[in-house]
């Protein structure tokens, strides 16, 4: 492509912008600037003519991680649009979430044309490969060009069509010239009704006839990791196999499922009566260390359900021999026998029961309590924030005979960043009752995402914070006993703890969302139980000081019970 061509900006936009449509997309998202004057245009036309859905943000990390939750619950590619310069750069942690989630993300970066660059004009840099290695294409059109082909190979990519590639982001750096605004007497066109485009996803159990007889049988298990699906309950179920099963895997359900199932792998270990054999992976485990140990360990086969591409590992650089069908899995796995399911079963239901005793004595509301209560009552979509939430739901989250809620998580990278705006996306792609759950910091961290101007679409999200003012994680890893021993004096507290002391119902206020507080998951489980309609906060205050004590008790009780 020259960066001399016939089309007018507008043209060329409108021909991006049909391009788009004919690929799948029907969500943008949108952020203010004037060098992406002629896209915003020629989609404005287009959300007029009923065949597009936009949507505003002022901050463009805010913009990526809202559309990244739209193409999250959609499972169709959304695009994100930008001006030039910083503002692409603030698209990076939701384009590097989305590479490593196999999201179809879109960014349509706006540029100046070749003329300018190098000569300092303003807001202008070097925007083709910005985003390295995390994206599946990137181009450069230039200002008057064609951009139809261009467009079709970053759909093309974005949504895994391009051979032995998983879905992920891609770049289309738009470059326009002036003028960028309409001709004088154009016009939008009549307005046909803002379309809507919501995907009924709810999770659907399936059926999978029981493994042959003929099968070896074996003490397996299989481990199923986010993003799993309901694939791996059903191959669990009739292969006789324990599931021992994350939250965001959307398969926690189901007879065979365990709950506090990594607090369990000691008893199935080395030298135990009745020690695991193989492990079956569906998705990818990343919530605890136990697992990680148990994945890590040479001397135990493994294997890998991957009958697609995946983005978020290289090939070679697991142990877990990968297997594209499930009949050859099935060889595998074996089927186990009605003593290796049982032992699992009553263990995982004494371990349930001491860990919800342990609970059930707290005198406050504490964080696998919260966990387990909004697993308990969350309908529709269930987004869990990373850091605490998620794994006090995989601690304590007692899985349900059939699945609640689609459960979503950040879990490419695992990054706090975006969360709420994450939420957003996915409640307003999903059209369903949308729950999310995460700490004080990660709401914190993404408290702009809460922004909405006037007349941008609000969705029925719920947004539970359990707020213990300051970051809870760090104090159950080794940063605790640091802290413990005291050697180090305020620092721990300081640097990993990060206190601090902002009123979240003022927050809420100035945003225009609704805040409630409770103390207590009985009160909790009562907010979650009412109606829910537009936004709302429900700040559930804790103390973290107990936190360690709290998962040292926990642990203890579990021991105990599965130990008789």
């Amino acid at each position: 492509m020259t960066s001399q061509g016939s089309l007018s900006s507008l043209a060329a936009a409108r021909i991006a912008v049909k391009a788009l449509l004919d690929g799948g997309v029907r969500h943008v998202v949108v952020s203010p600037g004037s060098r992406s004057a002629p896209m915003a245009y020629a989609l404005a036309e287009a959300e007029a003519g009923g065949n597009i859905r936009l949507l505003v943000r002022i901050d463009e990390r805010s913009a990526g991680f809202t559309a990244l939750g739209l193409a999250l619950s959609t499972g169709a590619p959304a695009a994100v649009l930008t001006t030039s310069g910083t503002a692409v750069g603030n698209l990076l942690p939701a384009v590097m979430e989305a590479n490593h989630a196999a999201v179809p993300l879109v960014v349509l970066s706006a540029d100046r044309p070749a003329e300018l660059h190098g000569t300092g004009a303003n807001q202008t840099t070097i925007q083709l490969d910005l985003f390295g290695e995390h994206v599946r294409f990137a181009v450069d059109i230039a200002a008057g060009s064609n951009p139809q082909r261009a467009v079709e190979t970053a759909i093309y990519a974005a949504t895994g069509a391009l051979e032995d590639t998983p879905p992920g982001p891609v770049q289309l750096n738009l470059a326009f010239r002036e003028p960028l605004v309409p001709e004088p007497g154009e016009a939008l066109p009549p307005t046909k009704g803002h379309g809507v485009f919501h995907y009924d996803s709810g999770p659907q159990p399936l059926s999978m006839p029981p493994a042959p007889a003929e099968l070896a049988e074996r003490r397996t298990v299989v481990l199923a990791g986010h993003d799993a699906g309901p694939v791996a309950e059903a191959f669990a179920r009739a292969h006789g196999l324990p599931l021992l099963a994350e939250p965001s895997s959307n398969a926690r359900f189901g007879p065979n499922a365990v709950g506090p199932y990594r607090l369990m792998l000691d008893n199935f270990g080395p030298g135990s009566a009745m020690p695991i054999e193989r492990v079956v992976v569906f998705g990818r485990p990343t919530l605890s260390r136990p697992v990680a140990a148990l994945l890590a360990r040479n001397d135990l086969p493994a294997a890998m359900y991957e009958p697609v591409p995946v983005a978020w590992y290289e090939h070679g650089r697991r142990r877990e021999e990968r297997f594209e069908s499930l009949t050859e899995l099935a060889g595998f796995a074996g089927r186990g026998s009605d003593e290796w399911l049982d032992a699992w079963l009553l263990a995982g239901a004494a371990a349930q029961h001491a860990l919800d005793g342990v609970l059930e004595a707290e005198q406050a509301a504490n964080g696998p309590a919260v966990g387990a209560t909004v697993w308990k009552h969350a309908r529709g979509q269930l987004v869990l924030g990373s850091s605490n939430g998620i794994r006090d739901v995989d601690l304590a989250g007692q899985p349900s005979p059939e699945p609640l809620a689609t459960v979503f998580a950040n879990r490419g990278l695992a990054g706090i960043d975006g969360t709420i705006s994450t939420a957003t996306g996915i409640a307003l792609g999903g059209g369903r009752e949308t729950t999310l759950l995460l700490g004080d910091v990660t709401f914190l961290h993404d408290a702009g995402g809460l922004l909405l101007g006037a007349g941008e679409p609000a969705s029925d999200l719920r947004i539970v914070v359990l707020n213990d003012a300051g970051g809870g994680i760090f104090g159950l890893l080794e940063h605790g006993k640091v802290e413990d021993d005291g050697g180090y004096g305020t620092a721990v507290e300081r640097l990993f703890g990060t206190p601090h002391s902002v009123d979240i119902s003022a927050l809420a206020a100035a945003y225009g969302v609704g805040h409630t507080s409770v103390r207590t998951t009985a009160e909790l489980a009562a907010v979650l139980a009412s109606p829910l309609k537009g936004r709302s906060i429900v700040e559930v205050g804790t103390d973290r000081s107990d936190l360690r004590p709290l998962h040292a008790r926990i642990k203890a009780a579990v021991a105990s019970a599965v130990s008789q």
